[in-house]
């Protein structure tokens, strides 16, 4: 996996206009915007919304890619960040030379090109966890990986504002389905039941498998913690007479929040690990990723990258939720997720 210097890659003029728009403010938006914006997709408010994401998402991307080149301990040298970087700067080049949207012929190809750059960044959290294995592998090995808070604040900011530029590119490119689902403005869905959507997660927690393209934010966090416990317990009845217990899911409906809890009777966590569980990298999984990964490939699932858990409370908390992990070392683990029902939040811009 070769990728070339910044200077040998890109133009001068491209590096010194990233580092402007780097600098410029973001503007975040609600989901209860976005749900009001968009319940009615005419010609006029498609167009409004593609001139927001023509300023908005250049911002976003330009200080990533800033980011991407000054990581800490060497990170930014590494074959697997340089090509995540390649990728960011490549989105920003298609955003700047894309010319001013004044018409609805304008909005229909903007709206092509920014759906080609949410493929280009499929597979950015998988090459972002390559890159960490390559730095890992190089390090003192006395270096406790959990302890270098940089690194895991820079993921922290990084994933934040993917989820948010993936929000923000699916939400305009799904108004323009000519026949959405019912309830749905974009990827919103008005009528979700949160009991369901645990149902169907579990299910998928279940058979250990998940599609290529996972409709709900709400069903990725549950099956990543469903899911971890399935595993606690599998691991711990694994070689007993006895039966193992099952997997407990509440779903409780207040005022200001839906909570949903997922217990389990896997034997729990070390408080010593408590720390660890959100830190990137840290996972008892198998590791899925090594130099030779067809990330083509890659199913969606993030068993073993060590990044379910940090990257489900990072959706939680962009749509004003918040996720808690309680454990009982012995017995087993409380998961508490958090979703606002309100939905007027602010984005959490890093």
């Amino acid at each position: 996996m070769a990728a070339k210097k910044l200077s040998e890659t890109f133009s001068k003029s491209l590096i010194e206009e990233v580092g402007r728009w780097g600098c410029m403010k973001q503007t975040g938006v609600s989901l209860r915007y976005m749900m009001e914006f968009g319940s009615k997709p005419t010609d006029k408010n498609l167009l409004i919304s593609a001139q927001f994401l023509h300023k908005e998402l250049p911002i976003r991307i330009a200080r990533r890619a800033i980011e991407l080149e000054t990581l800490p301990y060497g990170l930014s040298e590494k074959p697997a960040v340089l090509k995540v970087r390649d990728w960011y700067l490549d989105s920003f080049r298609d955003l700047r030379s894309f010319p001013d949207i004044r018409s609805t012929s304008d909005e229909r190809d903007f709206t092509q090109m920014i759906k080609a750059i949410k493929v280009r960044h499929n597979n950015v959290v998988p090459m972002m966890a390559l890159g960490l294995q390559q730095l890992k592998k190089e390090m003192d090995p006395k270096i406790v990986y959990e302890d270098l808070h940089e690194i895991h604040q820079f993921l922290d900011r990084f994933y934040m504002s993917r989820i948010g530029i993936r929000m923000l590119i699916g939400q305009h490119v799904e108004l323009h389905n000519p026949n959405p689902p019912p309830h749905c403005i974009g990827y919103i869905d008005t009528k979700m039941s949160p009991v369901q959507v645990a149902r169907n997660a579990s299910e998928h927690a279940h058979c250990v498998c998940l599609r290529d393209y996972v409709p709900s934010h709400l069903h990725l966090m549950v099956f990543e913690l469903v899911k971890n416990s399935l595993r606690a317990v599998e691991e711990r009845y694994m070689d007993s007479d006895k039966v193992a217990p099952p997997i407990r899911i509440i779903v409780a409906d207040g005022l200001e929040d839906v909570t949903i809890k997922v217990s389990d009777e896997g034997g729990g966590i070390p408080r010593s690990g408590l720390p660890k569980i959100f830190t990137y990298l840290y996972s008892t999984a198998r590791n899925p990723l090594d130099e030779n990964t067809d990330l083509a490939a890659d199913k969606g699932t993030m068993a073993g990258y060590g990044y379910g858990l940090p990257i489900s409370r990072l959706y939680a908390r962009y749509f004003g939720g918040d996720l808690q992990i309680i454990s009982m070392e012995g017995y087993g683990t409380d998961a508490y997720l958090h979703l606002s029902r309100l939905g007027d939040s602010q984005e959490p811009l890093p």
